[in-house]
């Protein structure tokens, strides 16, 4: 149960201004997660940093998102959705202004670092305030337009953000979230109202699971530590090996944690019964995983090892973005007609065949003949993937647990992104400054996208003989949390009242 707050409708201007709160906010977050790969090569010559510094810029982000992101519902839920919602955004805002005043790697890093904790406070609560606010007639709509024009955000970032790259600096694309932060905050204000979660009040801090969240961090946490360092140092490096043993410890400790706490877990390890849900999640920590590593190899490779500017780089990706918007609503429709096996067999084989075509980019190559013919590929593979996923780990679990079950399949297509980013340029040896070095990228690039296309290869192979129809069907208000950099519903499964 929740306060009762004012049943808002779209067509008020109570309701368009709490629209408004919700899609900038969300737009912060989307131009975060995909416009600093086609940064990197910038801050990375201003910087002078190493392919591991390049490397915990993006995932000092990813990290505190995809282990934190579950608390920040539920402090929503206990002490207001609009209050937590509006510490995250003001959050995000101070540590976006100190990612863009950096004045070395560590600083940027520390910087990131703490953007993805305002980002965890902000990215649930984007979504709850609309599910706590608006009148249940009302609700699929309001969430459809956030849903669609988060999509448009996602596809214009990368454009936007490129034109600000050679136009001004790459410290641009942290700056222009000052003035998205203060029309949020003001459109906030005076158009959100506040709810919260009574019975999760009323709970006190038995809902704040602090163990569990903290030992996911660490688990996550020390084994991307070691994936980044070891190329550097070696596996047999002391800190090296002391990061591994924390972070298999941590994991460890993390399940048995979540299974003493049985419900009131973070991830109650009850929802592993369900085995179809534990291979939807293992699928998108597959498939994401590619995804992760494309993305940041390609944003790099074209810059450094093409040639082309910032700007030519974020149009590159703009049409995988296009296909994600057109395509997901459609591809959702298919599998509830036909069940989930078929899109999420043939969407990762689809990816997996443009990303070996990009194999064959190098320098002075063509943006049509070259680059489109493999990004439009992967683009439609992963919208065959998007939506059937969610809707099928929403089906797979009881009702009550709908909400946690998006959060972790949220987190789950991060960690996805975060392990491939660690793991990828060991695998294809680009260590120390080779990002910079125009052969030595092109190596780590084909052998990125070999690997990437081997990890759909994988994620089709498990769709098709583990995957089945779900014996019931999605919350029909839920939107796909397994988009990138996309926002999970509020922990709790019931729809607010």
């Amino acid at each position: 149960m929740t306060t009762s707050a004012p049943a808002l409708r779209t067509s008020t201007v109570a309701g368009r201004g709490t629209l408004l709160a919700a899609i900038l906010a969300s737009g912060m977050v989307f131009l975060d997660s995909t416009v600093v790969n086609v940064a990197l090569p910038r801050l990375g010559a201003e910087l002078h940093a190493n392919v591991a510094d390049l490397q915990w810029t993006v995932n000092g982000y990813l990290l505190m998102l995809a282990a934190f992101v579950l608390l920040g519902g539920a402090l929503g839920d206990r002490f207001g959705r609009r209050r937590i919602f509006l510490l995250g955004v003001v959050w995000f805002a101070v540590a976006s202004l100190l990612c863009g005043l950096s004045q070395g790697t560590g600083w940027l890093i520390a910087a990131r670092i703490l953007q993805g904790a305002g980002g965890a406070l902000l990215t649930p609560g984007s979504l709850s305030v609309l599910q706590a606010s608006f009148h249940p007639d009302d609700r699929g709509r309001a969430i459809g337009i956030w849903s669609g024009l988060s999509g448009v955000s996602t596809t214009l970032g990368p454009l936007l953000g490129g034109w600000l790259i050679d136009a001004l600096s790459w410290r641009w694309i942290f700056f222009i979230n000052l003035p998205l932060a203060v029309g949020v905050v003001l459109a906030a204000l005076r158009w959100v109202p506040e709810s919260r979660d009574v019975e999760a009040s009323r709970a006190g801090g038995r809902r704040f699971d602090i163990a569990g969240t903290l030992l996911g961090a660490l688990g996550l946490g020390g084994v991307t530590f070691a994936l980044i360092d070891a190329p550097a140092h070696g596996f047999s490096s002391p800190a090296v090996l002391a990061a591994v043993l924390v972070g298999v410890l941590s994991v460890v400790f993390f399940v048995l944690v979540e299974r003493r706490r049985g419900d009131a877990a973070m991830l109650p390890t009850g929802l592993f019964s369900s085995r179809l849900f534990s291979v939807l999640n293992i699928f998108t920590v597959v498939v994401y995983a590619a995804l992760g590593g494309f993305t940041f190899f390609l944003a790099v490779y074209l810059q450094n090892g093409v040639g082309w500017s910032a700007l030519r780089t974020g149009l590159a990706t703009v049409p995988m973005s296009l296909l994600l918007l057109v395509g997901s609503p459609r591809a959702g429709a298919l599998s509830a007609r036909i069940g989930p096996r078929l899109p999420l067999t043939v969407g990762p084989v689809i990816a997996a065949a443009g990303l070996l075509l990009l194999r064959r980019v190098g320098p002075g190559a063509s943006y049509w003949t070259d680059v489109l013919p493999g990004v439009a590929l992967f683009g439609a593979g992963l919208a065959l993937v998007v939506a059937p996923l969610t809707a099928s780990v929403l089906a797979a679990v009881a009702d009550r647990f709908a909400g946690v079950a998006s959060g972790f399949n949220n987190a789950a297509s991060r960690a996805g992104g975060l392990l491939a980013v660690a793991a990828l340029p060991l695998l294809v040896g680009l260590s120390g400054t080779g990002y910079e070095q125009k052969t030595a990228l092109a190596g780590a690039f084909r052998g990125a996208m070999l690997w990437c296309a081997g990890l759909l290869l994988v994620g089709a192979a498990m769709a098709g003989l583990l995957i089945h129809r779900p014996t019931r069907k999605a919350p029909p208000s839920q939107p796909c949390p397994s988009l990138p950099a996309s926002t999970p519903p509020e922990r709790k499964g019931k729809t607010p009242s």
